[in-house]
Order: C-alpha cells, then sequence, then structure tokens
C-alpha cells in the first residue's frame, strides 16, 4: 500500500508540474510597482482629497523627520500606521489632509557640518562665520529628500510631498515664535541659571532625558583629599572626590547635620595628625590609605551640625579673596550628605553641581547668576585658572591630582570603574555646569497634564499609566534654550543690562520696533543684526544668542505647518 500511495502521489505531482510550467510566477514587488504608477496616472490621492473637500476634516499631523539620512524600518512601519489611519478616517466621510513636513534644524545638521568642515570648538565656529556656517546647513538640510519620496511611495503611503512645511521656512519660524510669545505674555518664560548636562562637544546644554541617553562605564580617579582647619594644628577634615577638576572651585564643604563624626589621631606618613570623617565610613577610608585597626586612636565623637564653625585653608589661592569675604571655605550643613560612599564629607563647587549650587544660593556662598566657573563652553580651563589654562576638564584631572600631592593634601589615589553621561550626539563626556538659560514653566501644569492624560485614549494602556504618565507626574521645567546657531532663534530682545526685555511675535511686530522692513529670513545671521531702540533710554536692545530647543520646534508644527494664525483657514 504504501508503494503504490508514493507512485500515485509522484505521479500526480508531474502531472500538476506539466500543468503549471509555462506559468509565470507572480513577481510581488513589480505587482506593486505597477500600482503605484497606476496611481499617478489617474491621480488617486489628489482626486481623493479634491473629492472629499468641504467635508468634516480630520486633523492629521506628520511629525518631521529630519532629511539627512535615509528613512529605516522605524520610519517605514510609522508611515504605515500613519497612512492606515488617515485612509480609514477618510473612508468614514472625512476631509483628511496630509502633508509631509522636515525637521531642518538642530544639533543633527550642526554635528554632520562640523565633520565636514573640521569645526571642534565654538571659537572654529565664530571664526568661520555664523552666516557662512549656516549656508552649509542650508546645502545639506534635503540631501535625502528624494530618496525618502521615492521609499514613501514606494511601500505605498498616500502624503503630500509638494506642499511640504520645513521647520527652516520663514513662516513655520514666525508660528514659532507667535507661540513663544502666548507663552511668555503668560508669564510662563523666565530666565535663570541652573546646573544643566552640558556638551561641550557641542557647546549646548542638554535636556535632563537626552543626558540619559548614553550613560558607559568609565574609569575615573578616586582621590581623598585633605582640607586642613584653620587655628587647630594638625587637624584636617577628609573629603572625598571622583572630579579633580572640580576642586579648584571648590568653596565650602558639606556634612550631614545628623550624622555621627569622628576625630582620629594617628602617625602618618611619619607625621602626627588628625582626620575628621564619618564615624561610619572609617573603617573603609583606613583600609583606602592602608592604616591597621589599633594605628589610629579615636578622640572625639561629634554631630555634623557641630563642625559649622570650622574654617579650613582652600586647596588652591586663585578664587580665594573674592570668595572669602561671602563666607567660603566653611562646613556647613546639608540633607543630600550621605555614608554611602566616601567620607561622609562632600566638597562643593556650586558651578558644576545641583546640590553644591542650591547650597551655595542658599548660604549666599556664590554669585547666583554667576557662580564659579572657570571653563569655557568648549571644557577647557580658562585664564581664571592659569595653572590649567587651555586643558580639556578630563584631562586637567591628571594635573591638579600631581599638584595635590606635590603640596601634601591628597590622602590617597585610586581608580573607580562608574557609569556617566556622555552626549548621545558625539559620544563625548557631558560636564554638569551652571548655564544661564531660557525655561519654560512646565512643574505648574503637572496636575493639569495628568488630568487630560488620564482622559486619553491610549494603547497599550500601560504606556499611559506608567512610562508617560510617570514623566508627566515629574515634568520639571523645560530648558527651551540652545546656545547653537543653526535653528530658529528665540524672539527676545534685551538691554546690556538685561532689565529691559522685549519679546517679539511676528515678522511683523519685529519691523515696526526696529524700523527695518522687508524681512524675509528669520536665521540668527540676518535677524541678529537687527535692533530694537530702548523706551527705558538703554540705547539699542540686542537679541538674545540663543536659539529654540529643536523640540519646540517640531512640537509646533500642528500650528506651523499652516502658518497659524497668519493664515487663518478651516483646517486648522
Amino acid at each position: 500500500r504504501s508503494k503504490k500511495r508514493n507512485k500515485y502521489i509522484l505521479k500526480m505531482e508531474s502531472k500538476i508540474k506539466s500543468k503549471f510550467e509555462n506559468v509565470e510566477e507572480p513577481n510581488f514587488p513589480k505587482m506593486e510597482e505597477k500600482i503605484v504608477e497606476f496611481w499617478k496616472k489617474i491621480k488617486a490621492f489628489e482626486t481623493q482629497l479634491e473629492k472629499s473637500k468641504g467635508k468634516t476634516p480630520y486633523t492629521f499631523l506628520d511629525g518631521p523627520p529630519f532629511a539627512t539620512g535615509k528613512p529605516h524600518y522605524g520610519h517605514l512601519t510609522a508611515g504605515t500606521l500613519k497612512d492606515v489611519v488617515t485612509r480609514y478616517w477618510t473612508q468614514r466621510g472625512h476631509y483628511c489632509k496630509r502633508i509631509f513636513g522636515w525637521d531642518t534644524h538642530g544639533l543633527p545638521i550642526e554635528v554632520l557640518i562640523n565633520k565636514q568642515l573640521g569645526i571642534n570648538s565654538k571659537k572654529d565656529l565664530m571664526k568661520f562665520g555664523v552666516e557662512k556656517y549656516n549656508n552649509e546647513c542650508r546645502n545639506i538640510i534635503m540631501k535625502y529628500a528624494n530618496d525618502w519620496k521615492y521609499y514613501t511611495e514606494r511601500y505605498g503611503r498616500w502624503i503630500d510631498f509638494e506642499n511640504d512645511y520645513r521647520t527652516c521656512y520663514a513662516s513655520y519660524m514666525e508660528t514659532g515664535w507667535w507661540i513663544f510669545k502666548q507663552i511668555y505674555d503668560k508669564g510662563k518664560v523666565y530666565r535663570k541659571c541652573k546646573i544643566m548636562p552640558f556638551s561641550c562637544a557641542c557647546n549646548t546644554p542638554l535636556s535632563n532625558f537626552e543626558a540619559g541617553e548614553n550613560y558607559q562605564n568609565v574609569s575615573d580617579p578616586s582621590i581623598v583629599v585633605t582640607f586642613p582647619v584653620i587655628g587647630q594644628d594638625n587637624l584636617k577634615i577628609l573629603a572625598w572626590t571622583t572630579t579633580p577638576w572640580t576642586l579648584p572651585s571648590n568653596v565650602f564643604l558639606t556634612v550631614n547635620a545628623n550624622m555621627t563624626y569622628v576625630q582620629i589621631k594617628l602617625n602618618f606618613r611619619g607625621e602626627d595628625t588628625q582626620f575628621i570623617l564619618a564615624e561610619t565610613r572609617l573603617k573603609e577610608v583606613m583600609k583606602m590609605i592602608k592604616v591597621k585597626e589599633g594605628e589610629y586612636e579615636i578622640v572625639k565623637k561629634m554631630k555634623g551640625n557641630e563642625l559649622t564653625s570650622y574654617e579650613y585653608e582652600p586647596l588652591f589661592k586663585d578664587f580665594y579673596e573674592e570668595n572669602k569675604k561671602r563666607g567660603c571655605f566653611k562646613v556647613y550643613c546639608a540633607d543630600y550628605v550621605t555614608d554611602a560612599d566616601g567620607t561622609g564629607v562632600v566638597h562643593n563647587a556650586p558651578g558644576f553641581g545641583e546640590d553644591d549650587y542650591q547650597i551655595g544660593c542658599q548660604y549666599n556662598l556664590c554669585d547666583p547668576d554667576h557662580p564659579l566657573c572657570p571653563v569655557d563652553d568648549d571644557g577647557c580651563f580658562t585664564k581664571e585658572f592659569p595653572f590649567c589654562e587651555g586643558i580639556y576638564f578630563k584631562d586637567a584631572d591628571k594635573k591638579i591630582i600631581e599638584r595635590l600631592t606635590q603640596e601634601k593634601r591628597l590622602l590617597c589615589h585610586e581608580t573607580i570603574i562608574h557609569k556617566y553621561p556622555f552626549c548621545y550626539r558625539t559620544n563625548t563626556p557631558l560636564m554638569y555646569r551652571a548655564i544661564p538659560s531660557w525655561f519654560i514653566k512646565v512643574e505648574d501644569l503637572r496636575e493639569e497634564l495628568v488630568k487630560i492624560n488620564n482622559t486619553t485614549y491610549w494603547v497599550p494602556k500601560y504606556v499611559q499609566e506608567k512610562r508617560f504618565g510617570s514623566w508627566l507626574a515629574n515634568a520639571r521645567d523645560w530648558c527651551v534654550s540652545r546656545n547653537r546657531v543653526w535653528g530658529n532663534p528665540i524672539p527676545i530682545w534685551v538691554s546690556d543690562d538685561m532689565e529691559e526685555r522685549v519679546c517679539v511675535g511676528s515678522i511683523k511686530e519685529l519691523e515696526e520696533l526696529s524700523g527695518v522692513k522687508n524681512i524675509t529670513d528669520l536665521h540668527r545671521d540676518f535677524i541678529d543684526k537687527i535692533t530694537i531702540p530702548s523706551k527705558k533710554g538703554k540705547g539699542d536692545l540686542h537679541r538674545i544668542e540663543e536659539v529654540f530647543d529643536c523640540w519646540f520646534e517640531s512640537g509646533s508644527s500642528p500650528f506651523a505647518q499652516n502658518h497659524y494664525p497668519f493664515e487663518m483657514n478651516d483646517e486648522i
């Protein structure tokens, strides 16, 4: 039976094969291409739009991608989903206009241009010139636009490329100005010096979200430094740090008011001395400096708040006089001090740490607008600290450690491997530093944002409750300014003392305030030279240097793609 069945199967396979051997196999890619050509020939998309005009609009926004690279799988997947939704609502009897948009500003463009031109610092950029630089950016923003159009049409998506919007169009930028002015006039915009994640390679602050995109395991110095107490022979407070480059900016130490600290006596490196550190860190620190139990004696125990009368000798004298008058080079109490690591004593540099800055402002130990920060936008030490002038901050660690060793202020030096944030665009170390920036108040809106999110239909549901919901519940004020060149300039004109400020909301308003006519481009190379006469006798007002975070620009697209409110229509 088995043999007969096999013979029968082979016979039937032979008959079927002979019957279809002259039939051409289907070529699905070719079939798709023919469909696309047919749609073009009959203008299917255009006809569908025309026939549905006048019907109830279904508003659609296509978030703008960059045209500096070809579309990847993620773009094609998202595009397909968008196409399904817009076709569905059109078939439900709505008018669904959809135009393609382009994100044309921001760091992705500048990073490419910097590589092409060999620009490695802000000095290089300024030397090259803002006008020439922006022209170079203009030349590449649409480099792959034709590829995008080809692939988008090829996978069958219907969207209007001919009437596209671009974030670099003057009409689009003007709407961005109008939106910002609405926020500004409501008192929701402020300028403040805050500790921000700063990319020295890009010369600009980043958002906390961007800073969290690229943490890497790195090897850094782990050192304990001595701070001799003034008026008490051989008594030294011990502080630990993994950022020796911040030590030149040290202006105070902090301890935890409720933690117990010990004062120990020992002979260290042939010298009778006494150290102060947290009791719970004693064994670990002694292990680090290779001192065995029994080789030291605890002579005193005290709470952290008992140390606040202590003054100490600064590590470097470069900033001593000006900061001594403020009450610096003393011990203060702070709740953020823990005994999780180090010595239980924290070295503080207000220009390079959020906690440091807050305590510095609280006790008036630093200028809130200009805390000590002897490092420029390229991450190199300035002439304020001649010892390391011109040296990149990470490279300065070695030189500073050498000097501390020479001056017998270095207690021990080890290496630690820990996670450190890197710029996700340039893969260079970030620096947390004090930057005067412009912010939009978001924290005041948290409850309202959470409430609106809870009324929104989400798929999948857990995104609403967890990732997005948690982000809204903990939203912080938005740093909307970037210290860059190729972008939409923030439309604020100020006096030299920053006391008089004018926010401009349109081209017409700028022309009226400045007296300059026929303004057709709003980029820095065109408007930075435009001034506005002061109404308070302060001379001419000049535009601030910063441009918008490109997320502000792309976020403006629901209005800006239609040049709202300057061109009103029923489709918005």
